[in-house]
């Protein structure tokens, strides 16, 4: 397995510090044919050194407003497994809807329901009255699946976009806890069917979010359900026609994980489908510590910590961040993608920010901006139960940055088709991006070098790159050629060349 050397930044002190990065098995030694599809930073596949002060930085997402409170009387403080996705001019989503009743010694979990709620922005989100079941003595609910299926606690849908799909398995899922994984279809999203009376995933345990989806770029379904090895962890198995599967291995991490992951939310990245991204959540059981007397609502903690499940009240979970090219191999980020967070009251509980299945584009709230990702998160479980949205630059994830004393980043040899070079990237007033283009042996090409770059300075999600004979790349398409960024207080999120 070939490796590079990378410099990441270490959150927790604020210095950058080298690390091995394996690649995935099989990447090839040569350059890198990269065409003209979109390329994140978020794996450091692409880097072969930085230099200086650069360093790979890790982003957070912004949190916004409350995008559902489950207070029906068929949801509540257990709700969650949420999947969301554009479907067309919808933004449909799909959730568990379950209360958890603790009391003195013990608990008691209602019955389990597959609710459905459906927006036209991603911001506001409303439940129809579906009609499809009686539920709490009324029809007037948004209800898709009732315990009688089998697959409530952690049904997952998903809009497969495989060529030529018959209309009525347009929606396909997959749920289940005993004794494995049931497959589901739909023509309309709403009313489901299982696709066969037998499961197709049996080996693992599936008591969380087990995800499917058609990976167009690898030409396969996937799954990533959960079995334990050390304690939870994430295992794959793949498909060509969603009834037979390949049995799970389990997910390769660089750098380890450092704890237990529970659910994972892998999905291609629809900017760029060949990369595979993950939002796992991390899970923590610290026992009860002096410190956790002064996390919020510590009354009910203590009483949760009484019940048969003590870890209710004394575990912690919050969201993580991964990438894949081949979806076996995964770059982990160690730290916090979303933290539990400055709340007051019902947070850093057990089931705290359960990130949702699904990214989707949405309108920003500050005006003249362009759209930014938008992903949506568990709260308040111990109580009352909610889903917040949270808020991403586009492609934002992890970026390429340098303070104002600077530093470089050179890219491994590379192959592209093109006219031209765009960046995703930021920068202060005083600071800007220089890039050079050299050849496969690292020289310099006349024309593209450093010296001829101009500074690039703004902040823009496509912008081209400029050398003092403008910005025509096309000559060097199709040649091996490497990218040296010269980085002063920027940030670079990703890059294209375009056609």
């Amino acid at each position: 397995m070939r490796k590079i050397l990378l410099l990441a930044l270490l959150a927790a002190n604020g210095i950058a510090g080298l690390f091995v990065l394996p690649l995935a098995a099989g990447e090839p030694t040569g350059p890198m044919d990269i065409g003209s599809r979109l390329e994140l930073f978020i794996d450091g596949v692409l880097i072969e050194k930085m230099s200086g002060q650069a360093a790979l930085r890790l982003h957070h997402p912004v949190p916004r407003e409350l995008a559902l409170s489950f207070d029906r009387p068929w949801e509540g403080s257990a709700s969650g497994y949420v999947t969301v996705f554009r479907d067309g001019e919808v933004f449909r989503m799909y959730y568990r809807g379950c209360h958890l009743e603790v009391k003195q010694g013990s608990y008691s979990i209602s019955p389990e329901y597959t609710c459905y709620a459906e927006s036209r922005d991603g911001i506001h989100w409303t439940r129809p009255n579906l009609g499809l079941f009686e539920v709490a003595g009324t029809r007037a609910n948004n209800v898709i699946l009732t315990p009688e299926s089998g697959a409530t606690h952690n049904f997952s849908p998903f809009l497969d976009t495989r060529p030529n799909v018959p209309a009525a398995e347009r929606y396909k899922a997959v749920g289940g806890v005993a004794g494995g994984l049931f497959a589901f279809v739909s023509a309309d999203g709403i009313r489901w069917k299982k696709l066969s009376d037998k499961q197709i995933i049996t080996k693992g345990d599936f008591d969380s979010q087990n995800v499917a989806f058609w990976d167009a770029h690898r030409g396969e379904y996937r799954a990533y359900s959960r079995q334990y090895r050390e304690g939870r962890d994430i295992v794959v198995s793949s498909s060509k026609d969603f009834l037979t599967w390949t049995d799970p291995v389990f997910l390769k991490y660089s750098p380890e994980r450092t704890s237990e992951l529970y659910t994972s939310q892998v999905q291609p990245y629809h900017r760029a489908p060949h990369l595979l991204i993950g939002f796992p959540t991390r899970y923590l059981d610290r026992g009860w510590l002096a410190a956790t007397a002064f996390l919020p609502d510590v009354e009910h903690r203590r009483l949760c910590a009484t019940t048969q499940e003590a870890r209710l009240g004394t575990a912690v979970t919050d969201g993580m961040l991964m990438a894949s090219r081949d979806g076996l191999n995964f770059r982990v980020w160690p730290e916090s993608f979303i933290r539990p967070g400055l709340r007051t009251g019902s947070s850093w509980f057990y089931g705290d920010i359960y990130q949702a299945l699904g990214l989707v584009e949405t309108k920003s709230a500050i005006e003249e901006s362009p759209d930014e990702l938008s992903l949506y998160a568990t709260e308040a479980v111990s109580r009352r139960g909610a889903l917040r949205r949270y808020t991403l630059r586009i492609d934002g994830f992890v970026s390429v940055a340098a303070p104002l004393a600077g530093g470089e980043m050179l890219s491994r040899p590379i192959v592209f088709r093109g006219r031209e070079l765009v960046m995703n990237y930021s920068t202060s007033g005083a600071g800007g991006i220089r890039v050079e283009i050299q050849d496969a042996d690292g020289h310099p090409i006349p024309g593209f070098s450093l010296a001829e770059a101009e500074v690039m300075f703004g902040d823009s999600l496509q912008q081209p790159v400029l050398w003092k004979g403008g910005s025509d790349v096309s000559k060097l398409a199709g040649k091996p050629v490497r990218l040296k960024f010269e980085i002063k207080d920027a940030d670079l999120y990703s890059i294209r060349f375009r056609e």
